[in-house]
């Protein structure tokens, strides 16, 4: 709620805040890094020796490990959805994506090996907060810092997915996938207030279960079942549209393997052992169809909403946007 208050006053503010708390996650990952490194030094190294001992090769079970593991990448889209809002995104969009996901890629791995110089496997998988573990072993008095940077971290990450997710929610609105009132802005700070509050509306329904790994399971089946048919999209275009203008273009082969991999992300949890979230996942799916054919397709309007609209706006203080969309 507070994050919402934040992207609802500024959206410069919300961007400092995001470049405050990412900064004080790096140091804390550094941190960890260079702790990682000196146990290496002291020979430290014993869980490195048959890593994969008592794994599993079940394609399902696979899955639903990178479904836990993409979790802590997750956010590697969120610029995407701010594209108007970058300067020359033709240029630094696919420099940030490629570069932050390098970077945090190495950084992610160097701090798993700086785990396990402080722990075994198991206990590990066990830890409810690993950070905090390993820093109950290896900083000494120091350790209160750990459980302060997870929580930097968890208010950094929100505030991305908030800031991305509503401008989501805005531009669906603003091309009529949702309701009009959610792609209006505020007329004074100019933030698409009513897109955010939604936003957050359906983050604290999301964690009504109160489960992290039932939750993770959820998110990651419906992301990349969309991130696949969204991608699968590009790939069409690329035949069906040849002559539209592309001022940023990826090789073919890149969406190729994505759409393979996401295919695999997909189907491989519901091979073996088929679990009751991915279930719900589906149905809340395939209950979006339910609204998309007669407000959407058929463009049926309901009665009253009219008032509603102009309630929320009066309420708000928000506007229509200027944005006219394509026929």
């Amino acid at each position: 709620v507070s994050l919402g208050v934040i992207n609802s006053y500024s959206t410069t503010l919300a961007g400092r805040t995001q470049v405050v708390f990412t900064f004080v996650k790096l140091i804390a990952l550094i941190i960890i890094v260079i702790g990682g490194i000196v146990k290496l030094i002291q020979g430290n190294v014993s869980q490195f020796e048959n890593s994969f001992e008592g794994t599993t090769t079940s394609p399902s079970n696979i899955a639903l490990a990178f479904y836990n593991a993409l979790w802590a990448y997750d956010g590697w889209n969120n610029l995407n959805y701010v594209t108007e809002e970058l300067k020359d995104p033709a240029k630094n969009l696919p420099r940030a994506n490629v570069l932050g996901v390098m970077i945090t890629t190495v950084i992610y791995l160097l701090v798993n090996i700086s785990y396990l110089t402080a722990m075994t496997s198991l206990e590990l998988l066990n830890s409810p907060a690993v950070a905090v573990t390993w820093g109950d072993r290896v900083l000494g008095a120091a350790a209160v810092l750990m459980p302060l940077s997870v929580l930097f971290s968890t208010f950094g990450a929100a505030n991305g997915t908030l800031f991305g997710g509503g401008r989501v929610v805005y531009v669906a609105a603003r091309e009529g996938h949702l309701p009009e009132m959610l792609s209006y802005v505020q007329c004074k700070y100019y933030t698409p207030f009513p897109s955010i509050i939604f936003t957050i509306v359906i983050s604290l329904i999301m964690i009504i279960p109160g489960d992290i790994s039932s939750l993770v399971d959820f998110f990651s089946f419906s992301a990349w079942l969309f991130y696949g048919v969204t991608v699968s999209c590009l790939i069409i275009f690329r035949f069906t549209k040849k002559d539209v203008e592309r001022p940023i273009k990826v090789p073919i082969v890149i969406p190729i393997l994505f759409v393979l991999i996401a295919i695999y992300l997909v189907i491989g949890p519901i091979i073996e052992s088929p679990q009751i979230e991915l279930l719900y996942a589906f149905l809340f799916i395939i209950g979006g169809l339910l609204f998309y054919f007669p407000f959407v397709y058929f463009k049926l309007k309901i009665k009253g909403f009219e008032w509603l609209t102009t309630s929320v706006q009066l309420l708000c203080e928000v506007v229509p946007s200027p944005y006219e969309p394509e026929s």
